[in-house]
């Protein structure tokens, strides 16, 4: 009998796995990003497939006759009709396969992950710049609305969100390059060659991106604690328990407005990789950006249709992520079928 009980609780647990609500959760999650992800896909290759322009032409120069052109086309699969050419590219891209670069013959998949790793580490750190700087801002502004530092957070906000990030680049650079020399203009120098200069070489990049995103976290989490301290039924009641106000702030007001700045957040993550793509070219970082740039003038489809997929995957699991976090702090939405 007890050889039998084993099996029964297996099955017991593996049951209660696949019907776990949080299993459910990024199961209804996943099943909606897929038509996203291909109707992405098949948006980008016919919008590249429209572009005026011959690949094959830009490739080979314009000194090259139309039978060189007509030559290299069809080596490189461009002859074909779009349909035939994006279900071939889907069935490879299902496997890994991304394709080849039109320019340099190298797979697209590769290039993309010597790329990543940069643009990756930027937008990380421009987040860690970002949060970490507008949640104590927005707390202290809103601990005292209306007060000085209420109205100076509020001045630097406004100022911030009013300059364009390419704008902000150059006077950094300006400023802490050029005339105090704290940090290299331009390059990129590996994180597996020394963690300081990588630091240093990625500090004025994060911090002409993350700048404007801390200005639109500070004041969008300062408004949205201000009006439930002073409007909410549950914070009445709290003052009425005699709780101090940094504790009604912190315990209270601040947990449910967690879920906003989520959902900000995620919404934030595709304009944060549009910002990488100048940002890149400005200090000279060797990150998608530039990469998607370069395989735009070369008129090299196939690479920029691999950056366009995997900034709509980032896209995707950056709401993903967001929806577990929104799980993990309210069990009621695991539960509620949201």
């Amino acid at each position: 009998m007890a050889g039998a009980a084993a099996p029964i609780r297996r099955g017991s647990r593996a049951a209660t796995l696949v019907t776990s609500p949080s299993l459910r959760l990024i199961g209804r999650r996943v099943l909606t990003a897929v038509p996203i992800l291909l109707g992405v896909s098949v948006l980008s290759f016919w919008v590249l497939d429209l572009i005026p322009g011959n690949a094959a032409q830009q490739l080979l120069g314009a000194e090259a006759t139309p039978e060189q052109v007509a030559a290299l086309e069809q080596r490189l699969g461009l002859d074909r009709p779009a349909v035939h050419r994006y279900l071939s590219w889907l069935g490879g891209a299902l496997t890994g396969d991304l394709g080849t670069s039109l320019s340099s013959n190298q797979p697209a998949t590769g290039l993309l992950w010597s790329h990543l790793a940069v643009t990756g580490e930027l937008v990380l750190l421009a987040f860690v710049f970002s949060l970490g700087l507008a949640v104590p801002v927005a707390l202290l502004a809103a601990h005292r609305p209306n007060g000085f530092f209420d109205r100076l957070s509020m001045i630097v906000s406004i100022g911030g969100l009013s300059v364009a990030n390419y704008v902000l680049a150059l006077l950094l650079v300006l400023v802490f390059a050029v005339q105090l020399a704290m940090f290299p203009a331009i390059g990129f120098v590996p994180l597996g060659e020394s963690v300081g200069e990588n630091l240093r070489s990625l500090v004025l990049p994060a911090g002409a991106i993350a700048f404007p995103l801390f200005c639109f976290y500070t004041r969008f989490l300062r408004g949205d604690l201000v009006d439930q301290l002073q409007g909410e039924d549950y914070i009445v009641t709290a003052r009425a328990k005699g709780i101090g106000t940094w504790q009604v702030l912190l315990r209270h007001a601040f947990r449910n407005s967690v879920f906003g700045l989520i959902t900000v957040v995620g919404l934030n993550l595709g304009t944060l990789i549009g910002a990488t793509v100048i940002i890149e070219q400005i200090f000279a970082l060797p990150g998608l950006g530039q990469l998607l740039l370069q395989a735009i003038n070369a008129r090299d489809f196939v690479v920029v249709q691999a950056c366009v997929v995997v900034f709509a995957v980032v896209a995707v699991l950056a709401n993903l992520l967001a929806d577990l976090l929104y799980a993990v702090l309210d069990p009621r939405i695991r539960y509620g079928g949201r």
